[in-house]
């Protein structure tokens, strides 16, 4: 075998695996890496046993990112909850690890970072000298079975009860991509972060996915008496749809606008024909959030993230020291600290 290394933005070739690709999510596709780039500066690069005159038939999804705050690695995929490999052989995807592996030593990355969505990584990651780095928890709903037994499914009281009040208190929603719902979406997001001393990813990032994505991105803002509330925002590959990131105001909490919000998405891709609604990863320390979706889907996963070599600081540990200096910042600042940091985060 022989490795070869392809442009994802370039090359035709991947944007057909990606569409035929069972393993492939909506973080392998060009509209999530055009984002990435238009918005950081990252460029994305495939490795793959492939010949250039050959149909490709598997990659290994990379970002470089180059930071001279954190250093440059490369991470398979910044700001992506997973990014599987796509590869149906072991052993070809054996063979690509073990020389990037052999080739860190030559280039300027300080480590390579893999987010696979299922553990089967495992034994081929151990095999060539990667090791578990972090570990968040990881939830999927099934949305095959019928509307009315999903809804069944949910807890009583902070879902089932709170989905029935919001639509008693007169609780209304919008969706599309519009400027106006973009607006909304963002100061509420922003007010979340804020509220749990994180500054807000940069508007650009959010303007660039609505551009870049088209009708596969939602937005879905909760209003109570024309007020914004709530809002979130999903994105549809093939039959899956992706819960990637949410905000409200604490003061209308009591209306239940986010499970309300959170039902609306599920029936509106049950008319789509949608199998299943991927709810993110969650950080096994924000005990708030895991419970919050343990009540939408019961059984959360592991979620492993793959380095080499291990950092030498674990990146939990660097969240929360951020997290200490986050916390005496005015909300003002916050916003324009996201805007400065977080190509350094991927």
């Amino acid at each position: 075998m022989r490795l070869h290394q392809i442009d994802p933005l370039q090359d035709p070739r991947w944007a057909d695996l990606v569409q035929r690709h069972s393993k492939a999510s909506v973080f392998h596709t060009v509209g999530w890496l055009k984002a990435l780039q238009q918005t950081y500066g990252y460029r994305p690069v495939v490795f793959t046993t492939c010949g250039l005159n050959q149909e490709l038939g598997n990659g290994l999804l990379f970002c470089y990112v180059q930071s001279w705050l954190t250093g440059g690695r490369m991470v398979s995929l910044p700001f992506s909850d997973h990014c599987e490999p796509l590869f149906d052989s072991s052993s070809e995807l054996q063979f690509v690890m073990e020389y990037l592996r052999a080739d860190l030593q030559h280039r300027n990355w300080k480590y390579i970072e893999l987010r696979p969505a299922n553990g089967r990584l495992s034994e081929a990651g151990a095999n060539v000298g990667f090791q578990p780095s972090d570990e968040y928890c990881f939830h999927r709903m099934d949305l095959r079975p019928d509307l009315h037994d999903i809804f069944h499914s949910l807890h009583k009281d902070s879902a089932q009860r709170r989905i029935r009040h919001a639509i008693a208190s007169g609780v209304n929603y919008e969706r599309g991509r519009s400027p106006t719902l973009l607006n909304e979406f963002y100061d509420l997001m922003a007010l979340t972060r804020a509220r749990h001393h994180l500054p807000p990813q940069p508007a650009s990032w959010f303007r660039n996915l609505v551009d870049l994505l088209g009708e596969s991105l939602e937005i879905r803002v909760a209003y109570k008496d024309q007020i914004p509330i709530a809002a979130v925002l999903t994105i549809r590959f093939r039959d899956v749809t992706y819960y990637k990131y949410g905000g409200s105001d604490f003061k209308f909490k009591h209306f239940g606008a986010m499970p309300y919000l959170l039902w609306k998405t599920i029936e509106d891709s049950k008319s789509l024909g949608v199998k299943e609604f991927d709810l993110g990863r969650s950080d096994r320390s924000d005990a708030t959030l895991v419970s919050f979706k343990n009540r939408w889907a019961q059984r959360p996963l592991a979620l492993t993230y793959w380095t080499y070599p291990q950092p030498a600081m674990a990146k939990s540990w660097k969240m929360r020291l951020a997290k200490r200096m986050f916390a005496a910042m005015p909300d003002c600042l916050l916003t324009v600290t996201g805007s400065l940091i977080y190509r350094h985060i991927a």
